[in-house]
């Protein structure tokens, strides 16, 4: 599944275009690479996303086939890491 719709299936962003847009920023990797929308992700793929002033990384563990609910979003992934991104640092 592309890694722009993935986001959006998985209610990480609210809508699949914020996504495109977080792609096209470089504010997305897939297994530490900078992921552009159209990028295929695999179960045991790492995706990392840097919105909302978090920085979220999981392992997906299994790719949805369509749309699902928020409260079962949680199913396809492992969190590794949440950090809340510190503006001093920058």
């Amino acid at each position: 599944m592309r890694v722009d719709k993935l986001l959006d299936v998985l209610c990480i962003v609210k809508h699949r275009n914020i996504a495109k847009k977080a792609c096209d920023n470089g504010f997305v990797k897939v297994d530490d690479q900078i992921a552009k929308p159209a990028k295929d992700v695999k179960a045991g793929d790492f995706v990392e996303v840097a919105l909302y002033g978090f920085i979220l990384k999981f392992e997906m563990t299994e790719i949805p086939s369509k749309h699902i609910k928020k409260s079962d979003a949680k199913n396809y992934y492992k969190l590794v890491v949440k950090n809340q991104v510190n503006e001093n640092n920058k």
